[in-house]
């Protein structure tokens, strides 16, 4: 067999695998997960590019989360599978609030985030969110009390159909939607999200941070979550 043939055939297997290794998954896979099953010098973004094109209209697309792959329902064929979905109790309006706080300031702290909704955020809100693997606490802010911040998952990404956090709408987009008044002040403008690694003015948690914030506790008691 000449040289391309076994390349045809290298290349071919190692397609094989990553389908066979994200259709398994049950969750998005990156490069630590793929590499190892591939062969040596294999390409993996050329391969993955490859497997995307192959899905591309397809039932199932190959999609990106972060920096991780996953199959994932066509989007126009996804109402096939709702009535399959578990029902989920909605969020309140505070977790919603707090949700698009976080997504949009990340990485953001409990106070701060008191700071733009103008009301205590109770322990319980955050606690909902992080059990959806929607939010997680990211390390701790480089100031008096070192505050827990937070940030949004790969999960949330998942969720929500988002390549990377900063595919998140807009100012225009937002309007568009008829989520934000056409009459805003000139000066409003909606932040730029953005996740990724520890900032400069964050410390890693450690091990066994349960990520209790003592001065927030203690404010919360003076103030009142809205529902």
């Amino acid at each position: 067999m000449d040289t391309n043939g076994q390349q045809s055939e290298i290349n071919i297997r190692n397609l094989r695998v990553l389908e066979a290794l994200l259709f398994a998954a049950k969750e998005p896979l990156g490069a630590e997960d793929l590499h190892p099953h591939l062969s040596e010098n294999a390409d993996l973004a050329d391969l993955l590019e490859q497997l995307q094109q192959r899905y591309q209209h397809a039932g199932v697309n190959l999609v990106k989360r972060g920096e991780k792959f996953a199959f994932r329902t066509a989007e126009d064929l996804s109402f096939l599978l709702r009535r399959d979905d578990v029902e989920q109790k909605p969020l309140s309006r505070a977790a919603l609030e707090t949700l698009s706080i976080i997504a949009y300031h990340q990485p953001v702290t409990r106070s701060e985030i008191e700071d733009v909704r103008g009301v205590a955020t109770s322990k319980g809100t955050l606690d909902v969110l992080m059990e959806a693997g929607w939010v997680r606490m990211r390390g701790r802010r480089r100031t008096p009390g070192r505050p827990v911040t937070y940030g949004t998952t790969l999960e949330f990404l998942d969720h929500f159909g988002l390549e990377q956090i900063s595919d998140l709408p807009g100012l225009g987009e937002l309007k568009g939607a008829g989520l934000l008044s056409s009459n805003l002040p000139p000066d409003f403008n909606v932040p730029k999200p953005r996740d990724g690694a520890l900032t400069e003015d964050e410390d890693p948690l450690e091990p066994d941070d349960a990520g209790d914030d003592l001065l927030s506790e203690l404010t919360a008691t003076t103030k009142s979550d809205d529902s």
